[in-house]
């Protein structure tokens, strides 16, 4: 896979298993929290991994006990010494996070997080930002900056666009931890594994996506996300305009013949 490694690139792993692409964040010591540096190395990765069709899905997992905790405080308060507070930097921030999010939501692939532990904050968002996730029975979730006086604005954005609206406004002005099981039971996850076995079933669902036409999936989560946002009309005219192109696209011709025939379709990702 042609992936540009940043400067800084210890801070994200990046291996191939496969069609899969598996993005590791590593930054143990600070719980994974999303530093400048390493909002930049996902951001590069997105980008590049969206270029390679080689790549046919994306899991993203993280080392160490937390998944991440979130944007990085410590760096975030060094700028309040900045001659205008931080506020500058803050938004930066907050603009590059918002962008990088907006990119796993926009990348043709399928983007699968494998969470271990603890998510919470913007955490919570990256995997909220994911089209599928997998967590381990051990993983917490969370949205707690209400505690600590700053609303969870950004990780809203995410959040409420997965989970009902009571669940996501419970999370964010309680800022309480909600276990594996009731992020899956309100949607946030998808499936819940074994402690340890939840990495192994995010590659495995990759895999099992990724055997798919990749013109059919890129086209299909590009509308998923698209007629979401729109009134039941729109969204069906939308969809329906989709679903033509799609009928006449060559994977649909052939899959649909091999359905006929009873054989396995040959993709040709066109």
């Amino acid at each position: 896979m042609n992936i540009h490694t940043p400067a800084d690139s210890k801070v994200l792993l990046l291996e191939r298993d496969g069609p899969i692409a598996i993005l590791t964040l590593n930054r143990p010591p600070a719980r994974n929290s999303l530093s400048e540096a390493l909002l930049i190395a996902l951001s590069e990765a997105f980008r590049d991994i969206a270029a390679d069709t080689s790549v046919r899905a994306v899991v993203l997992t993280a080392n160490g006990p937390a998944f991440c905790a979130g944007h990085d405080m410590k760096e975030l308060t060094a700028r309040r010494a900045d001659a205008d507070g931080g506020r500058a930097y803050f938004r930066t921030i907050m603009t590059t996070c918002s962008a990088m999010m907006q990119q796993i939501v926009n990348l043709p692939q399928p983007v699968i997080a494998a969470v271990q532990g603890v998510a919470t904050a913007a955490g919570c968002q990256l995997v909220a930002s994911c089209d599928l996730a997998v967590a381990s029975s051990a993983a917490k979730f969370a949205t707690p900056g209400v505690d600590i006086g700053l609303f969870c604005s950004t990780p809203m954005v995410a959040l409420s666009r997965n989970v009902s609206r009571k669940h996501a406004m419970e999370m964010l002005l309680t800022g309480d931890m909600v276990d594996a099981n009731r992020a899956a039971d309100i949607g946030l996850v998808n499936r819940v594994v074994p402690a340890g076995e939840e990495l192994q079933a995010a590659i495995t669902l990759a895999k099992q996506i990724a055997s798919k036409s990749s013109y059919t999936l890129k086209i299909g989560k590009q509308a998923f996300y698209q007629q979401a946002e729109m009134g039941l009309a729109a969204a069906y005219a939308y969809a329906s305009e989709v679903m033509t192109e799609n009928m006449m696209a060559r994977d649909a011709e052939e899959g649909i013949c091999a359905f006929i025939d009873k054989r396995k379709p040959t993709w040709e990702d066109r």
